[in-house]
């Protein structure tokens, strides 16, 4: 499986390389008491990757410990020992993200038909392609070939009960142009927006939506119904966006310390049918107290 790290440059220079700057508002909205999300939270547990490797149990103890209801797993099938850490905390996992490679590069369903019938065997009924390579993703047309094989795997995996969905960075976001004189303005999240079948969802990460210059709330209204869960992460404040190909690690920040409208985004979910929201932080120098501080940023809310 590609490794997300590879994506999220360690340079501040990339971020300052980025085109203009772009704030988006954050709407002000009290999150209603009984939003189902501040009461089941879940925690991509991407964002522990160390902990987990040092110490599963005792990191996955932690967690709970803090008050997350859920996890969201990465690096599946081949992530035993988190979910045998998740369920001896109490942890339900319901959704992870799995080695998609073969999936979204070539044709045959083969390597993922064991995926499903081990995510299916454990009680999962979300699975998430987490990342596409910078070589399958050259072109729009490429994205068009994607989105078949998407497609495919999703009807395949709605027979077994699963959802599938994918989950963006920003390159997504980033305009492109066909051979044949596009303009340039099309991107390929526009493609998967127009080609994804209705069995195929989306896993909107709000952070990466807003750092390609877009506002999160927008694109939930654009995608009602076809948005199965949410990455919640904030963004920092003096970071210049749009920017597609990478960004400093400093531009991850914990909820309540950016500029992402959190509140907003969480009312929008629960009123469009999201059926999960995870927090991640893709780095942070102290990731276990990170999550912690966007816990209890999330139950003040």
């Amino acid at each position: 499986m590609t490794d997300r790290r590879r994506f999220i440059t360690t340079s501040a220079a990339a971020s300052a390389a980025a085109i203009g700057s772009i704030w988006l508002p954050r709407p002000a909205v009290a999150l209603d008491v009984d939003n189902p999300f501040r009461r089941d939270i879940g925690i991509q547990l991407y964002t522990l990757r160390d902990a987990i490797a040092d110490d599963p149990g005792a990191t996955l103890r932690r967690v709970a410990e803090i008050g997350y209801r859920q996890v969201e797993s990465y690096g599946f099938p081949d992530c035993d020992p988190i979910l045998a850490a998740a369920d001896a905390a109490g942890l339900p996992v319901r959704s992870s993200h799995f080695n998609s490679d073969d999936l979204v590069s070539k044709d045959e369903l083969d390597s993922f038909k064991p995926i499903l019938d081990k995510a299916n065997r454990i009680g999962l009924s979300h699975l998430v392609i987490p990342y596409i390579s910078d070589n399958v993703r050259a072109s729009l047309d490429d994205y068009r070939r994607i989105c078949e094989r998407c497609n495919r795997a999703a009807e395949l995996a709605e027979t077994a009960g699963i959802t599938l969905a994918y989950h963006n960075h920003a390159f997504e976001f980033e305009p492109m142009g066909d051979a044949e004189g596009d303009t340039g303005s099309t991107r390929g999240y526009d493609i998967m927006v127009d080609q994804f079948d209705a069995a195929m969802k989306f896993e909107v990460d709000v952070f990466w939506v807003q750092v390609a210059g877009v506002d999160p709330i927008s694109l939930m209204d654009k995608l009602d119904g076809r948005i199965s869960q949410l990455h919640l992460k904030d963004l920092a404040d003096d970071i210049a966006i749009p920017t597609y190909n990478g960004i400093a690690l400093e531009a991850f920040k914990e909820i309540g310390n950016g500029v992402v409208a959190i509140e907003s985004i969480m009312d929008k979910a629960a009123r469009i049918g999201v059926d999960h929201c995870h927090v991640e932080q893709d780095h942070s120098p102290h990731p276990i107290d990170s999550v912690e501080t966007s816990f209890q940023a999330i139950a003040a809310m």
